[in-house]
């Protein structure tokens, strides 16, 4: 036999069962179609990334490290100076002290904390409570660790918040934790005071974990409410979810970072040890400028995405497709079932004809049918131009 034409059988088990139930990213899916599109016309209200370059000192603090010979290995909990730095920020902004040799944890984006954290507390079958529409990895990331995903639907009506009495339903003596992000990807909605305190309340009642998601919080438009971690009795059961991506415009650092209890840390450590090990060093050291110079520019940055903001909930609102004014992040989360189209065929048909880019609602849970995601990370122009497309686009669906 020629062993250049011998082949490996292909059996049908290759991929563990557990990889092979998950969807892809809806959202990724989505995109590949945009770049296969030749056209260069296209206007992407689509990935959720700042449309700013990373302010240019952050970007000096980075050469920098180069230059200096900054290219070890950091601490498996990452560089301390940046931990210290984290929960200066974390007391100052926060209103909770952490303790930056056991309380914190650098990690390759929030992803990758998301990803340690759920592997580091659940056990096989635990139960895991979130709520939707949602940022798309919650779901898959809580099956790669074997936990079982319990999704509560929040509505337009509510403004997309989670409500309490849902919450306490969903709870059963499997579940394990509760996952919240807010602001929200996609939707952009905030709890209230009392909506986060009833919530402390049903995870202390219940002894469960609490998860907070809070990369969109300095993107908060109205006033900040504290974090969740800060109210009585919740810190030494939160872990607080966090990184630079988007309110410092520093999605390709990939930094990210944890704080909470020091047992759960201390669990994350073991596995990002085994697994990427650090994050890198200059990405740190940029992360550290970041927080110690970096207030004006988010501050501008944040400034910028109001002021979009209103523009682009207007137009929405004034073509007749429903539109809540988001409270925070970059997103709105927009109505479109008024065209009698579902989200994809609203997608694909306005990419199609019109060249513009805009996420399924479904792509954030089934939920999500009815309606689309525009980023407003884009120049003022791009969204002027895209909402006068999109009009057309509507107006030509309704003389049908």
């Amino acid at each position: 036999m020629n062993m250049k034409d011998s082949k490996l059988p292909r059996s049908n088990n290759r991929i563990s069962d557990n990889i092979a139930s998950l969807p892809k990213s809806g959202i990724r899916d989505f995109f590949e179609l945009v770049s296969n599109m030749v056209d260069d016309d296209v206007i992407s209200l689509g990935i959720g990334e700042p449309d700013f370059a990373t302010p240019w000192h952050i970007r000096e603090a980075a050469i920098y490290s180069l230059e200096k010979g900054h290219t070890n290995y950091t601490s498996n909990l990452g560089l301390y100076s940046l931990r210290n730095e984290i929960c200066k920020y974390l007391t100052s902004d926060y209103k909770i002290d952490y303790c930056p040799e056991k309380e914190c944890i650098i990690t390759v984006g929030v992803s990758e904390g998301l990803d340690l954290l759920f592997r580091a507390i659940i056990n096989p079958g635990d139960e895991i409570i979130y709520h939707e529409p949602c940022y798309v990895s919650y779901n898959a990331e809580i099956k790669m660790a074997y936990g079982v995903p319990v999704a509560i639907e929040t509505k337009e009506k509510d403004a997309f918040a989670l409500h309490p009495d849902d919450l306490r339903k969903a709870i059963t003596p499997k579940t394990k934790a509760i996952l919240l992000n807010f602001p929200c990807n996609p939707t952009g909605a905030t709890l209230n005071l009392e909506q986060m305190k009833e919530i402390a309340e049903i995870a202390i009642e219940n002894d469960l974990i609490v998860i907070t998601d809070e990369i969109y919080s300095e993107l908060t438009y109205e006033d900040r409410l504290p974090t969740i971690a800060s109210l009585p009795g919740m810190k030494d059961r939160t872990v607080f979810l966090h990184g630079f991506s988007k309110a410092f415009a520093m999605t390709g650092f990939r930094i990210g970072f944890a704080c909470g209890p020091d047992d759960i840390i201390d669990a994350m450590m073991k596995i990002h040890q085994y697994s990427m090990l650090c994050a890198p060093i200059l990405a740190q050291e940029a992360a550290e400028e970041a927080l110690i110079n970096g207030q004006r520019d988010m501050n501008a940055m944040k400034n910028e995405y109001m002021e979009r903001r209103n523009v682009v909930v207007k137009g929405f609102n004034d073509m007749g497709l429903d539109c809540l004014k988001p409270k925070g992040s970059f997103y709105v989360f927009v109505n479109i079932t008024s065209t009698g189209l579902t989200s994809m065929e609203f997608a694909k048909r306005l990419l199609e004809d019109y060249k513009v880019a805009v996420v399924p609602g479904t792509a954030f849970g089934k939920c999500g049918e009815g309606y689309i995601r525009c980023a407003y990370a884009a120049s003022m122009g791009d969204l002027i131009n895209a909402l006068a497309r999109i009009r057309e686009f509507v107006k030509g669906l309704n003389s049908v």
